[in-house]
């Protein structure tokens, strides 16, 4: 816990800087994100599996992935921009939407994996509309639990821990998604049924989604009882904040107009980097499948052994970008963008691998590739940016920010209806789009050029 004696000691010494947080404090502020991103994993390794099982057409997946990077690009803004003009005592700025996000997330976590336990009918659009829902509210809620983890960062951390401090969010996030994507193929070796009758999502799905749910809120409810967010004017102090420049760009669309630069810069990258996963998310189950288990039908068992060797994969992807951001968390910050653009190099060698592999074996080494690629993504667009934003308006420029997420994934979700079947409704073949993705993105960080708030 932060602890505001010593940090005042240290504001003596250096103005008005952030102060140094013991590396305990820096653990606590992002602890909570292993339980949002344990929600997200189970999401995006279990959604296309899940309304294949309840009936949906393959070749209309790109409407239901559409949903959640739409309900972020919406929701993440406006928690930004209110968090950044709230304070709850004993509470703090960023806290109470956790807490609301964290609560309705576990709710809604236990109804998506039941859309087809309600007797609406394999297919029916009853089902689908339910799943739709479902999935629209999982995400409203997640996307307001996860942004005050990346904006606590920003608000409480200096520039020379910053990037340690993303680096650890990017391990608490990847030990979740570890943790949420091995729960169904664990569960079905405890002996949890793997299969179910036509149109119900198995139990082994299920069941993880629940134990997921519980770990969600025991994980939120440690970083709340355990970080002290900064008050007003501790904050202001810290931050340089007077009473002529709070707030003074309080407008988000004026806000976005005056970004600077690197916010544009970093969200090409962001571009193709997230157009490739939501394929991934979309299509990698099926891919495996088709490639490894020579399927194409959601209602066979081997349909589900696939999905749930899926599920050991993106593990795979989650363990491997866990150990590649504690090396990232030692990267000098002049080796920042070229670690940045190998590490999406070589998950675009990932992706594209999967497309010639057909032993279930042979593509942990795919997915290893693939989880570098992710780490990368997961520390080093937040960190240029916020080295680059002044403290005003913080919270609302990172949810501003969430849009280089959303957009790509929305723009992909699209493009898919006219992808897919053009790729001869392959979808191994939208994977090694996603390789190609990658591998562009990685070419587009030479345009990204670091700069530093005054």
């Amino acid at each position: 816990m932060y602890q505001e004696q010593s940090a005042k000691a240290d504001v003596k010494n250096t103005g008005q800087l952030l102060p140094s947080l013991p590396v305990s404090t820096i653990w606590m502020i992002s602890f909570g994100f292993l339980g949002v991103q344990m929600a997200f994993s189970l999401q995006s390794s279990n959604m296309g599996r899940i309304f294949q099982t309840i009936g949906a057409d393959p070749t209309k997946l790109g409407f239901f992935f559409i949903l959640p990077p739409l309900a972020g690009l919406v929701v993440q803004p406006l928690v930004g921009y209110f968090s950044d003009r709230t304070w709850v005592p004993k509470l703090g700025r960023r806290i109470p939407y956790l807490l609301i996000g964290a609560v309705v997330a576990v709710m809604v976590m236990c109804l998506l994996p039941n859309s087809g336990s309600f007797g609406f009918g394999f297919g029916s659009m009853t089902a689908l509309t339910f799943g739709a829902v479902t999935i629209l509210f999982m995400d409203l809620s997640s996307n307001v639990a996860m942004q005050p983890f990346k904006m606590m960062v920003g608000d409480m951390v200096n520039e020379e821990q910053k990037g340690f401090a993303y680096s650890i969010q990017s391990f608490l996030s990847n030990s979740g998604a570890v943790l949420a994507c091995i729960f169904p193929f664990v569960l079905t070796v405890l002996g949890t049924s793997n299969t179910a009758p036509k149109g119900i999502v198995p139990q082994s799905v299920v069941v993880s989604f629940y134990a997921g749910a519980v770990i969600l809120i025991v994980c939120s409810l440690i970083t709340v009882l355990k970080v002290k967010e900064y008050s007003p004017s501790e904050y202001a102090f810290y931050h340089g904040i007077t009473d002529e420049n709070v707030h003074r760009e309080s407008n988000i669309f004026k806000l976005l107009v005056h970004a600077p630069k690197v916010f544009w810069t970093v969200t090409v990258v962001q571009l193709f980097c997230w157009m490739g996963f939501q394929y991934l998310w979309a299509y990698g189950a099926g891919a495996v499948a088709k490639n490894v288990w020579q399927t194409v039908d959601p209602t066979s068992a081997a349909y589900q052994d696939a999905g749930n060797w899926f599920g050991i994969l993106s593990a795979v992807y989650s363990f491997a970008a866990v150990l590649w951001s504690l090396a990232l968390s030692r990267m000098p910050n002049d080796k920042r963008k070229p670690a940045y653009a190998f590490s999406l190099l070589l998950g675009g060698i990932g992706f594209g691998s999967v497309f010639f592999i057909h032993n279930q074996w042979a593509l942990i080494v795919s997915f290893i590739l693939i989880g570098i690629a992710w780490a990368a993504m997961m520390t080093f667009p937040f960190t240029i940016l916020t080295n680059a934003l002044s403290s005003e308006n913080m919270g609302t420029y990172l949810g501003l920010f969430n849009g280089s997420i959303c957009l790509p994934q929305i723009i992909a979700s699209c493009a898919s209806f006219a992808l897919f079947p053009a790729f001869g409704s392959s979808m191994p073949t939208m994977i090694l789009l996603s390789g190609v993705l990658l591998i562009i993105g990685a070419f587009s960080v030479s345009i990204v050029k670091e700069t530093y708030a005054e």
